[in-house]
Formats: structure tokens, C-alpha cells, sequence
């Protein structure tokens, strides 16, 4: 018996409709591209690839207290700018040098408020971190002679790190002729085919982000070493193809659902112990205030959501994740994540 033409189509709609609202919205772009091979070449080059070695103190010291890494970024942005932290949007498909830039932020703002530097710091500039990721970092000519990155959106987390480690920061003010003070979907793209500082800039952009390097940046693999890195004030930056819904449930969770290729930042952790329903980090992403529903705290900034250790486990399991460390590198810290910060 052949099956009724109208509940055929009904059934292909539900099913349509179900992998659409899986998905991102068309608007919201993404950007993460595996290479297994590349990661293993980058950890290959460092002396403790990961936190676990890196960050013994740490790991041994840690403790499973609730953790808001993004009160010191929104303290921090106070001091610099006069403004509360707010989440911003992506472009174009150059989400890893976003979650690049807000781990960045959060690890210097960790480090003002310790008093581990003098000034609360600037935000750092996205685009050379993407073209850094796609051309220098690959070993690619970064000269801006010709746009041997191409012009094919993404970036991987290794790039990225491996940028911000061996390169460094370029800060959203004017630096070498280019005025960097606002992002800009156009300058990313062009950075993103001729390297740090685009067309023509000769490696200038590059000298200037050695001034500024992220000299600690490992790889997490596991929720022990998040927790780890995490409540000592290394936020982490988390590339993987775990997807998640748009509405967040009444304590703050999203749901994990479809694919992201996609990477964000985690600045915050919670735990059943404390009194959370279950165990989790906080993800923030580069999609401006796009996630409607609950928060928790009532201070969390709009545009993050919670997600459940079993989904944070399954993008660390994907191995291109990273923590982002202080200027003195991963020792254990005892931070104050009180209400003292909040808005």
C-alpha cells in the first residue's frame, strides 16, 4: 500500500523543520576546521603540551569551587572603556579567533584584578589572530604579497594557539598605520588570505604582535584538567564540531544539538556539589545576544550559556582546546569570583 502523497510530505516537513532547528541560524557563522595531523605537529613543539604537565600546581591544589572568570573581564572593561563587557558578533566564519580573543581578554583581565599587571588591558584585535591562524601559524608567507590563505572562511584551534604562543596579541587601537579600534568583517577576510595585517603590510603587523606574546598556551583534554585550569583563573578556549540549541532552560543550560564547526571560550564552571543541577562550564560565544531563557547568575552576560560536563567532555575529547595562561604561567591561584564583581 502506497503511502497517502499528503502524510509523505507531512512527514519530510517534521523531519526538515527538526534538522533546521538543529542547526545555526544561516546568520550566525561559524568557522572551525579539524586537522588532526596539525594539532599533533603543534603539540609536538611544546615542552608541556598539556595542562596536567603544565599546570601540576594547579591540577594538584584544584578544587571544585564555582568559578565566574567573566566578573573579572566585565571589571576590567569597566576600567579600560567606562562600559560593561557585552558579547559582540562574528562576521564572517572567523569564530576561532574570536573564542581566541575572549580567552585572551579573560586571562589578562584575570591577571589585572590579581594584580599581576599594572593596567586592565585592552581588548585584543580578532582579525590578526585569523590571519595569523591561516597563514603564519601554517607556514604560510605572511609578507601580504599575495593571499596564499585563500579566501575560504575558517581557522583551526591549533592555528590560533599556536598564533597567540609564537606570534601574540595585536589590540583593538590604531597600530602601524591600520586603525584596529573597531571589528571589521572586511579586514578579516582580507587578513584571513594575506596573513596578520593584510595586503601589503610586509610583516610590520607581525613585529608587532611579538611585543605581546602568549607565552603559556596548552592543550585540555579532559573535564580534571578544565577544572583545574579553569578555577585558577585560565579560561580555555574549546574548538570541536559539538553543537548546542538557541533557548537556554530555566538554570541556563543549552542543550546540546547538532553540528557546530565552531569554536567559543569557557570562562566560568559549576558544580551539583555547590547546588547546581549538574555539572557544567560556561561557554561564551561570538554570536552577540542570540540565546534567549534563563541565566545563572542573574549577572552571567547575555550572549553565554552553561553546558553540561558530558557535552564539555565530548569537545575536549576532540582535541583541539586550549587554556590561555598568565603572564607567569598555570600555578595555582586563589581567585575571588564573589558578587563583589558583579554588574
Amino acid at each position: 500500500m502506497k503511502p497517502h502523497p499528503f502524510r509523505l510530505f507531512l512527514a519530510v516537513a517534521v523531519v526538515s523543520l527538526a534538522v533546521l532547528l538543529a542547526l545555526p541560524k544561516k546568520e550566525m557563522p561559524t568557522g572551525y576546521v579539524p586537522d588532526p595531523v596539525g594539532v599533533q605537529r603543534f603539540l609536538r613543539s611544546l615542552d608541556q603540551p598539556y595542562f596536567s604537565q603544565a599546570g601540576a600546581d594547579a591540577m594538584a591544589k584544584a578544587t571544585h569551587k564555582d568559578t565566574f572568570l567573566y566578573r573579572h573581564m566585565n571589571q576590567a572593561h569597566q576600567a579600560r572603556y567606562g562600559t560593561p563587557f557585552k558579547v559582540a558578533r562574528q562576521g564572517i566564519g572567523d569564530c576561532v579567533s574570536w573564542g581566541a580573543m575572549h580567552a585572551v581578554f579573560c586571562a589578562e583581565s584575570v591577571d589585572w584584578t590579581q594584580g599581576q599587571r599594572a593596567d586592565p588591558p585592552l581588548l585584543p584585535a580578532t582579525e590578526p589572530i585569523y590571519g595569523g591562524a591561516r597563514v603564519e601559524a601554517r607556514g604560510r608567507p605572511g609578507d601580504g604579497e599575495s593571499p596564499v590563505g585563500g579566501y575560504r572562511d575558517g581557522a583551526t584551534g591549533w592555528g590560533a594557539a599556536k598564533w597567540l604562543k609564537d606570534w601574540g596579541v595585536v589590540y583593538r587601537e590604531p597600530v602601524v598605520g591600520r586603525d584596529l579600534t573597531t571589528y571589521s568583517s572586511s579586514r578579516a577576510k582580507e587578513y584571513g588570505a594575506y596573513g596578520c595585517g593584510g595586503q601589503g603590510d610586509n610583516g610590520k603587523m607581525d613585529a608587532e604582535a611579538k611585543k605581546h606574546p602568549c607565552k603559556h598556551v596548552v592543550a585540555v583534554k579532559t573535564w580534571e584538567e578544565l577544572v583545574a585550569a579553569v578555577t585558577s583563573g585560565y579560561p580555555t578556549t574549546i574548538a570541536s564540531s559539538v553543537g548546542f540549541n538557541t533557548t537556554r532552560d530555566s538554570d541556563g543550560y543549552c542543550r546540546r544539538s547538532g553540528v557546530w564547526m565552531h569554536q567559543m571560550a569557557i570562562v566560568g564552571l559549576r558544580f551539583k556539589e555547590n547546588g547546581s543541577p549538574r555539572d557544567g562550564a560556561l561557554i561564551i560565544n561570538s554570536w552577540g545576544n542570540y540565546v534567549g531563557g534563563g541565566k545563572w547568575p542573574d549577572d552571567m552576560p547575555d550572549g553565554c550559556f552553561w553546558a553540561e560536563k558530558k557535552d564539555v567532555e565530548s569537545i575536549l575529547g576532540q582535541g583541539d582546546s586550549y587554556a590561555i595562561g598568565s603572564v607567569d604561567g598555570f600555578d595555582y591561584r586563589e581567585l575571588d569570583n564573589g558578587g563583589w564583581l558583579a554588574q
